[in-house]
């Protein structure tokens, strides 16, 4: 992802995917810290069905009445869960997309398109199995309970035992395929145009250094691409870990009565506060993670 390809080889080989491994987990505790209401106003407005139920007019409405129920930090409702999983995520993410580097880069130390697509997609797939798939379930379980009149859910640990209790561990692996999809190829977009992006900054020297508001802004390119790529893929992943999940047999047929009862559009709720969300998202954890690994590069040898 930095300039990893040449630095990092002074440690070794297998130091490269050590160093994605913990740099990558320091990034994602920062960067959701940072960035967690406008996931918050996202899910609910994915899960804001038409009809007798829905609540919300819009973004601003979303974030008015969550502050005036629950007070500003209701806009955080949830982070615990995010914050719990965004370290392994991030770490996992960044650790195999370094280790798969290994394996694809060419012998002037670059990646082919299909070596960028295919590290994206093997990150992608590994976070979405190892901690995306149970983190995103119980976040949207625990955003979807904060609509309830009476919420259940009393604290993370709570809710997690009452998940289980009631569904089983298989509780916090529904959606489990629409979020491999979902990250792999989120990943698989990103990485790509990340790393195009460097190659064409670069221009055929790769010594040259890339200057870190400029990975920012390559991070918001490629975090816009994923958006507009992948957010139908998002929503069916949403609701099939909310609290209403229970009514759709698979994704497919999850995808199936979205279309039949909202409509085409429907796939698209949410893309307002997920882009802004995604572009500034990228943006910062590109950047945080290129400047940590530009220290443990000088560092650890």
């Amino acid at each position: 992802m930095t300039e990893t390809g040449a630095a990092a080889a002074a440690g070794g080989p297998g130091s490269v995917g050590l160093k994605g491994v913990v740099a990558g987990g320091i990034t994602g505790g920062i960067e959701i810290c940072i960035t967690f209401p406008t996931e918050y106003v996202k899910t609910q407005l994915q899960l804001d069905e038409k009809g007798g139920t829905k609540q919300y007019a819009g973004i601003f409405d979303c974030v008015k009445k969550t502050v005036k129920g629950h007070g500003f930090f209701g806009l955080y409702r949830g982070l615990s869960v995010l914050l719990y999983g965004s370290i392994p995520k991030s770490a996992v993410r960044f650790g195999v997309f370094e280790q798969a580097k290994l394996y694809m880069v060419t012998d002037n130390g670059t990646l082919t398109t299909t070596g960028k697509l295919a590290c994206g997609l093997a990150a992608g797939v590994a976070e979405a199995v190892f901690a995306v798939t149970p983190m995103e379930t119980v976040k949207v379980k625990f955003i979807n309970d904060m609509r309830l009149e009476k919420p259940r859910f009393k604290g993370f640990f709570h809710g997690v035992r009452t998940i289980v209790r009631e569904e089983g561990v298989g509780g916090v692996y529904k959606g489990v395929t629409a979020t491999i999809m979902k990250q792999g190829s989120n990943q698989a977009i990103r990485f790509f145009v990340m790393e195009s992006l460097r190659d064409w900054y670069k221009g055929g020297d790769r010594d040259k250094p890339v200057p870190k508001y400029i990975v920012g802004l390559f991070g918001g390119v490629a975090g816009a691409a994923s958006v507009f790529g992948n957010t139908p893929i998002d929503v069916v992943k949403t609701r099939m870990q909310g609290l209403e999940a229970k009514k759709y047999r698979s994704t497919w047929d999850c995808f199936i009565k979205t279309w039949k009862h909202e409509g085409p559009l429907a796939f698209y709720k949410g893309t307002v506060p997920r882009l802004s969300r995604v572009v500034f998202d990228v943006a910062i954890t590109f950047t945080i993670y290129d400047s940590i690994m530009d220290v443990f590069n000088y560092v650890w040898k």
